[in-house]
């Protein structure tokens, strides 16, 4: 029920700690099970790195994010956007990367 409290609301929380170096961790909740899809991309938009794309079950979930690209690169410093997908909704985070 949409009116139950306990029930996890779909979120994406700020990235802890933001700023990072070298990994940041981001905490996230979706109220059902399904695909859900965590992406990074850069100031410019590009994907540059994909840290979930796969079924979650309902409620929090964290993944650590080491700064570096699916290919294994380090990123360079600047401004991130992590952007969570499940269903039809989708919401995003900034965060930034310091060296």
């Amino acid at each position: 029920a949409a009116d139950n409290p306990t029930e996890p609301k779909f979120a994406l929380h700020d990235a802890v700690p933001n700023p990072f170096n070298p990994s940041t961790l981001i905490a996230f909740n979706v109220p059902q099970t399904g695909h859900v899809r965590l992406l990074v991309y850069n100031a410019a938009g590009r994907l540059v790195a994909t840290l979930v794309n796969g079924e979650k079950t309902a409620g929090r979930h964290e993944i650590t994010w080491n700064g570096r690209t699916d290919s294994g690169a380090q990123v360079s410093s600047g401004v991130y956007i992590a952007r969570l997908e499940a269903g039809e909704t989708t919401t995003s985070r900034r965060m930034t990367l310091i060296k």
